[in-house]
């Protein structure tokens, strides 16, 4: 048996590169399956949280004609944060990482995304911002998980358009898109899943920022749960990352997206054009309808909506989308 290598979609800026992945122990067990249905797919979805991480494995990353080498953390996790080679250009680009296993090479593809300084950076949340979740009703949303595929889940009607017209506002070519993040409290165990889903329904190509990665059934129950630090973090690093972008945020009511937001615009006055909320339970909630005023007070355009067509309207009204 071979060890497992997993390569996630990585981005650059004019000076850095930042790819990443997590390198898996040998096993047995199968890979994700995804048209499994009902119990089935429960045994695939719970498999994934029970992968075993290599530690301080060897991870060569080829670029610019150099190979870079580097270790695994404690987790299975690598990431490289290296000079871009200025040549490589603008918009989806492949990137090649290996690791030697019994003196045979395993290679794995990816790609990353270098966008142009005129760009959008869009960063959207992922679960009932467009994946139906039923984040509010845990034994509800534990049942999609696990006995719901990925071609039986639900995305929110019109969300797709809507990301689509946002990924091309601008640009003039139709090879060129903007910077799509999806930033969630999912954990990397799941990426393979959220990637599906997001190629099935046609949503843009995009990079995806997750919680450290899980390995046992415990903490399967609480995927998605605990602090959601690491999303603010996260945004916080696209936004200084890419300081000359301007930005739209996604999310929803169920959770913190709506404080995690006007902290970010807070601390980033002149960058955030807009900020869009869906509501879960089709009704304003008090705490955050203040916390979007707010914003409004900051020059940032916001929309409350239970609808995408609301979304859609809205993003016509202030020119970001034809």
């Amino acid at each position: 048996m071979k060890p497992i290598l997993k390569l996630y979609r990585g981005y650059a800026n004019d000076e850095e590169l930042i790819v990443m992945g997590h390198v898996f122990k040998p096993t047995k067990t199968k890979d994700y399956a995804f048209e499994k249905k009902t119990f089935k797919n429960a045994t695939s979805i719970i498999r994934l949280f029970r992968l075993k991480t290599q530690a301080n494995a060897d991870v060569y990353l080829k670029h610019n004609n150099i190979t870079i080498h580097t270790k695994t953390l404690i987790d299975g996790y690598f990431k490289f944060c290296i000079p871009v080679d200025q040549n490589v250009g603008y918009g989806w680009i492949e990137y090649e990482v290996s690791i030697i296993h019994e003196d045979k090479k395993i290679v794995a593809k990816e790609s990353f995304i270098r966008p142009k300084r005129e760009n959008l950076g869009i960063i959207s949340d992922i679960d009932d911002t467009f994946l139906v979740s039923y984040t509010e009703n845990p034994l509800k949303k534990l049942y999609h998980i696990l006995f719901r595929n990925v071609n039986t889940r639900k995305v929110f009607e019109e969300v797709v358009p809507h990301y689509q017209a946002l990924s091309s506002s601008g640009r003039n070519n139709e090879d060129e898109v903007n910077a799509f993040f999806y930033v969630s409290s999912s954990e990397w165990n799941l990426y393979r899943f959220i990637i599906k889903f997001t190629e099935i329904h046609k949503l843009p190509k995009a990079v995806l920022l997750l919680k450290d990665i899980k390995s046992s059934l415990t903490d399967f129950l609480w995927t998605g749960k605990g602090s959601h630090n690491h999303k603010f973090e996260k945004i916080k690093h696209i936004l200084e990352f890419y300081p000359n972008l301007k930005y739209v945020l996604l999310g929803d009511d169920s959770q913190n997206d709506p404080f995690l937001y006007e902290a970010i615009c807070k601390i980033f006055p002149v960058t955030v054009k807009a900020v869009y909320i869906r509501k879960t339970d089709n009704q304003d909630k008090e705490k955050v309808s203040i916390a979007l005023k707010n914003l409004e007070s900051l020059g940032v355009s916001v929309c409350y909506f239970t609808h995408s067509s609301e979304a859609i309207l809205h993003s016509k009204k202030i020119g970001l989308i034809l």
